[in-house]
């Protein structure tokens, strides 16, 4: 049985939703699932799993959010290396370009891909739930 962490952080709620939903494909595929907020994780847990998904909403000028999750993910960047993740998350606003950065940071810093990211548009509609879903039930494999 596989060990997934989902990390996230939400405003408004939208990337709880995401989460949730990425949780509760992991689980249903049989993973052992742990859904935790950005200030409940930090790198030191990085080996505890066998993969995580982190979720993050577009902020700004298309950032991570600056004050929890920036943080918590930049102490956790050393470690990508090998490290089989997910990437998700909401924006209101533009194309999606915060994603865009947030995976090629993470390919420079060495992690595993482990599927496409997800990304809403505002609140996940049923097509954006299946989708986080789905992404859930891949990093269960």
């Amino acid at each position: 049985m596989s060990k997934v962490a989902v990390v996230y952080w939400s405003g408004t709620g939208n990337t709880q939703r995401m989460a949730e939903a990425v949780a509760a494909g992991a689980g249903n595929r049989g993973a052992q699932v742990s859904l935790l907020t950005a200030d409940q994780f930090d790198a030191g847990q990085m080996g505890d799993f066998d993969v995580i998904a982190f979720g993050c909403p577009a902020m700004g000028d298309e950032t991570l959010e600056e004050e929890e999750f920036e943080p918590m993910f930049v102490d956790c960047e050393s470690r990508l290396s090998g490290k089989k993740i997910a990437l998700f998350g909401s924006y209101g606003w533009g194309d999606g370009e915060w994603m865009r950065v947030w995976e090629k940071t993470c390919g420079e810093a060495g992690a595993v891909l482990a599927c496409g990211s997800v990304i809403c548009c505002g609140a996940p509609d049923e097509d954006g739930v299946r989708q986080c879903e789905a992404l859930g039930e891949a990093l269960a494999l």
